[in-house]
């Protein structure tokens, strides 16, 4: 097994089955292709994208159906063929999360370019999602009205 050393983790063991692979990088950190998906811990919905390649270069990630149920998209045919989907049971979708000002209740998602991973064979891609009615800033928890 690898070994790779991590900010956030520490030194950790890569079972290399479960590296996910960005042939075309992320927008933004394009020469960084290899990840680990790491729970946030055994309950919660957050996980962490964690870079093999920057020790501390981790994205916080959900899946968006968590927080979002009428979350819907199609996913199109270039990246249906680069990540070599054929079989929607393969499909693993999550989105980034941001927290502003490092608060939780401020937390939004990334809706408009979400992560899809290939299960079968461990290929991802962010794919931004062109004429989409989300942004790149939906609030996982609504805006607290004063008085309440």
């Amino acid at each position: 097994m690898r070994k790779v050393n991590t900010v956030r983790f520490g030194e950790i063991e890569i079972d290399e089955s479960k590296v996910v692979h960005f042939p075309q990088g992320i927008p933004a950190f394009e020469e960084e292709h290899e990840f680990l998906i790491i729970p946030y811990d055994e309950a919660s919905p957050y996980v962490f994208l964690q870079s093999l390649a920057t020790p501390d270069l981790a994205f916080l990630m959900t899946i968006p159906f968590v927080f979002f149920s009428d979350y819907e998209f199609e996913i199109d045919d270039e990246s249906l063929t680069r990540l070599g989907i054929t079989k929607q049971e393969d499909l693993l979708i999550y989105v980034i999360l941001t927290l502003p000002g490092g608060r939780v209740q401020n937390m939004t998602a990334n809706l408009m370019a979400p992560i899809v991973i290939n299960t079968a064979n461990m290929q991802a891609r962010q794919v931004v999602l062109d004429k989409s009615r989300y942004n790149t800033k939906h609030r996982l928890f609504p805006e607290k009205k004063e008085g309440e």
